[in-house]
């Protein structure tokens, strides 16, 4: 918006400090980063520099090690993405407020444009609830995000059973020495792991011992890290006045299948695209819902059966190596078996070998 009309004032209110992140790698898809490029090429640039890419899912089950191809993502460090974002912003004269937390949603009020990217449990949401609409529901799964500095080559989900059950761990390289390493599992087998009364270290150890094998004796690190459960998040309405929300404050996807992040990226480039085309304020947020709902709609579908697959790992776990990564691959419905085929031919005639010698 700035760089479009540099007449523009545009202020930034950020309740963290510059040098704040909670998590550790962000993953992009290739089409995330072609819209990057278009809305500011320099972004781009600064962005895909730092970045770690790959093109396979690896998935390591009952100690066997399968690799699927043709998957374009990438990989950057949070806190390098939120520095460079702040930089482009400043050089733009974008002004910025750290460590200024909203307190009085309305005291904002009084500009053209308020955005609301405030995450999961948005402030300006709340505040105008009734307005939204907000629908938020938990998934059953715990999960934790924690850092390794154990480097895992491309996107590698990794299932283990132990005595208390069924853990999954999503792990990715997004920089030369750190990778970020997921854990979930379902509330019986957290319950019977005795997470709920352990410490930080406890946990890790204990997560550590049963991704031993994986984690090449590299110890698990946190950052604020703890067990939540992943909340879904739609509104039944997107903007209110002249008030929109952005990304994980609109909607969230679950990390299976998608980067907040990268969400709330598009977001925020096609609200620009809205504004860019000259309509007025209330025209421009009616359209950013109109043009973007069916995308995240069909996003947060495709998110949800991803979701239900892990929560509902236990009734594949009777199956053998391929066929279980095959289940995994196309968990989401949005990629069948011709998909495949066209991403790895070689992936799909194993598959296929395999399910003909069980017939």
């Amino acid at each position: 918006m700035k760089k479009h009309d540099p007449s523009r004032e545009i202020t930034v209110c950020e309740r963290n400090a510059p040098g704040d992140t909670f998590g550790w790698g962000v993953v992009f898809s290739g089409k995330t980063l072609s819209h990057l490029r278009a809305a500011d090429a320099e972004s781009h640039r600064r962005i895909t520099e730092t970045f770690e890419t790959w093109d396979n899912v690896d998935v390591v089950y009952r100690d066997r090690k399968i690799t699927i191809r043709g998957n374009e993502f990438s990989g950057v460090a949070r806190l390098r993405l939120l520095n460079i974002l702040q930089e482009r912003c400043a050089e733009l004269g974008v002004e910025m407020r750290f460590r200024a937390n909203v307190a009085d949603v309305d005291a904002l009020k009084d500009c053209d444009l308020l955005v609301g990217a405030d995450g999961v449990g948005s402030e300006v949401r709340q505040c105008y609830a009734e307005s939204f609409q907000p629908s938020l529901s938990a998934g059953r799964n715990r999960y934790i995000w924690y850092g390794t500095r154990r480097l895992f080559h491309g996107l590698t989900l990794t299932f283990r059973e132990s005595e208390a059950g069924v853990f999954a761990a999503h792990s990715y390289k997004f920089n030369k020495e750190l990778s970020t390493f997921i854990v979930e599992c379902d509330e019986e087998t957290w319950q019977g792991a005795g997470f709920d009364g352990m410490a930080d270290a406890e946990t890790r150890a204990c997560l550590a011992r049963v991704f031993q094998q994986d984690l090449g004796g590299q110890e698990l690190l946190s950052n604020n890290s703890r067990w939540i459960n992943f909340l879904l998040v739609k509104n039944g309405r997107w903007s209110y006045e002249n008030v929109v929300l952005l990304g994980d404050a609109l909607h969230t996807a679950h990390f299976s299948i998608g980067s907040g992040t990268k969400l709330a990226l598009e977001d925020s480039i096609a609200l620009f695209k809205c504004f860019e085309a000259g309509l007025d304020v209330n025209s421009a947020l009616a359209e950013f819902e109109r043009v973007r709902r069916p995308i995240i709609e069909e996003y947060q579908q495709a998110a949800t059966e991803s979701r239900l697959w892990f929560e509902h790992v236990k009734d594949y776990t009777h199956l053998d190596p391929l066929p279980f990564a095959y289940e995994l691959m196309t968990r989401s419905k949005k990629v069948d078996l011709e998909n495949l085929r066209k991403r790895d031919p070689q992936f799909v005639a194993a598959y296929e070998e395999y399910a003909g010698s069980k017939m």
